[in-house]
């Protein structure tokens, strides 16, 4: 059920972007939509990855910086629930994430709202290095405020 609501808003994200492909279908951005607040991503979170780290699933275990929560571009401290075999990253260890994905919207600068379909991070060094060498779906441009400069090199997309 869930599946079908993300699917459903998918394709009104593309409508609004002008069909865009099906590579960036993550993002949705109209600046018609109510604003709900800022996303926060609180313990036990549980966030996809989306770097060829090795790690599938993380849950998050606390935000670096503010005591509510983390937002998009903070670096929370994650438990890898999932993870492929062959990967840098194996099952049960503690890691660095930075949360480049979040699924509520986020009000810019300029006046538009920023939405994503999925809630992402990018596993990252105690130094703030990426541990993975590519970073799969759109990435916020806000990342660069953040100074995760090295994340928006290794992006495919960014949003």
């Amino acid at each position: 059920m869930a599946s079908g609501f993300a699917s459903k808003w998918s394709k009104v994200g593309r409508q609004l972007l002008g069909g865009v492909g099906n590579n960036f279908s993550g993002l949705l951005s109209t600046s018609h939509e109510i604003t709900c607040g800022n996303p926060l991503f609180q313990m036990r979170t549980v966030l996809k990855v989306v770097d060829n780290s090795g790690a599938k699933k993380v849950m998050c275990i606390q935000a670096l910086k503010g005591k509510k929560g983390a937002r998009l571009g903070d670096t929370i401290v994650a438990s890898v629930k999932e993870a492929h075999p062959n990967g840098k990253v194996k099952k049960g260890k503690v890691v660095y994430g930075v949360v480049v994905r979040a699924a509520m919207q986020r009000g810019r600068c300029d006046g538009s709202e920023v939405k994503f379909d999925d809630n992402a991070v990018v596993l990252v060094d105690k130094q703030g290095q990426p541990i993975g060498t590519r970073v799969f779906g759109p990435v916020p441009h806000e990342l660069r405020k953040k100074k995760h400069v090295k994340i928006l090199t290794l992006a495919e997309h960014i949003a």
